[in-house]
């Protein structure tokens, strides 16, 4: 069975996944979530590495919040480091000035800050699946940081944040930078595969779909057909069966990318991970392919079938647009 995201490790404090432990969320100064794409700190607001260190982080500020990575795969250099911060009372916090701060396993060398921007993973109404909708617990946002790691090993990352007019700490979380293997990285060529479409099933979308209702455009296109022809953007989620309840909101926000894409570009394909849309049946091949630890996971593809970017976990409308138009589609 798929590993699941990061964020799910967080169980025993009931935070399964960004978004998720609660249906409400505190804000920060950043106004409400649907307003939050992008909106971001800088560093100037947060103490440089250079003049403290970890423990003095530790003692100088409260430790009353929690870090909730999205992300499980990282790399040596430049990475997308998503995560969302609860509260105590298991509230999320969005829109709040964050930056991410990391040291190496025993605390040394702190290296920071990187400032944070909150993205949002709201949708125009009509692109909202009751998947979604009816889950209470479903993501509603991602921080997201561009955090450079120097090598392979392992770090403590933590965030400062600006919250009620004072800065708060959001407890270290230990991360494995450089495993060997996982999915395709950027610059490689992605496997080319066919996916499942509604033409494969005879149009019954469900047994290719999990999410209420179908999004039937992300299910036209076979990924072997237009592979090296176009861009693609290619979304392995599970909706109904992820437990990180972040796979809901990301087929929405594909949904929405591809429904306003008028350029006709760029092909938008969704694959659920388990066959038979059934757990205990195992991996699909195409997410075996792609060698997915976790769910969801974004490829964005350019004409020549390379990876232009990769998304693991919660992403915003904007960060597709952003991937596709990077790929050429747009």
């Amino acid at each position: 069975m798929i590993r699941l995201l990061t964020l799910s490790l967080l169980a025993a404090t009931a935070l399964a996944a960004t978004g998720c432990g609660s249906s409400s969320s505190t804000q920060g100064q950043g106004g409400t979530v649907e307003g939050l794409a992008q909106a971001g700190a800088v560093a100037s607001e947060f103490p440089k590495a250079s003049s403290t260190s970890l423990d003095e982080l530790k003692q100088k500020n409260q430790d009353s919040l929690i870090l909730a990575p999205s992300v499980s795969v990282l790399e040596p250099g430049t990475n997308r480091y998503g995560f969302a911060l609860f509260d105590s009372a298991q509230k999320q916090i969005a829109g709040a000035p964050a930056a991410v701060y990391f040291a190496n396993k025993n605390g040394s060398k702190l290296r920071g800050p990187y400032p944070a921007r909150s993205e949002s993973l709201a949708v125009s109404p009509q692109y909202s699946s009751k998947t979604s909708s009816q889950d209470s617990g479903a993501a509603k946002s991602v921080y997201v940081a561009n955090v450079p790691f120097p090598k392979s090993g392992n770090y403590q990352v933590l965030a400062l944040v600006k919250l009620d007019g004072r800065v708060v700490l959001a407890s270290p979380f230990e991360a494995q930078v450089g495993v060997e293997g996982g999915p395709p990285k950027v610059g490689e060529v992605a496997p080319k595969v066919h996916t499942p479409t509604l033409a494969s099933v005879a149009g019954d979308a469900a047994r290719i779909s999990t999410r209420s209702p179908a999004a039937t455009g992300l299910l036209t296109d076979d990924l072997f057909d237009v592979y090296g022809k176009k861009p693609v953007a290619l979304l392995f989620a599970t909706p109904a069966l992820c437990q990180s309840r972040v796979c809901g909101p990301v087929v929405d926000v594909l949904e929405e990318a591809r429904a306003t894409d008028k350029s006709g570009k760029t092909a938008y394909i969704t694959n659920e991970i388990y066959k038979e849309n059934r757990a205990d049946r195992g991996l699909r091949e195409q997410p075996a392919a792609y060698r997915l630890p976790t769910e969801p996971w974004l490829f964005v593809l350019d004409a020549n079938g390379k990876v232009v970017e990769r998304i693991e976990g919660a992403f915003s409308l904007s960060e597709v647009r952003r991937a596709v138009a990077k790929a050429g589609g747009a």
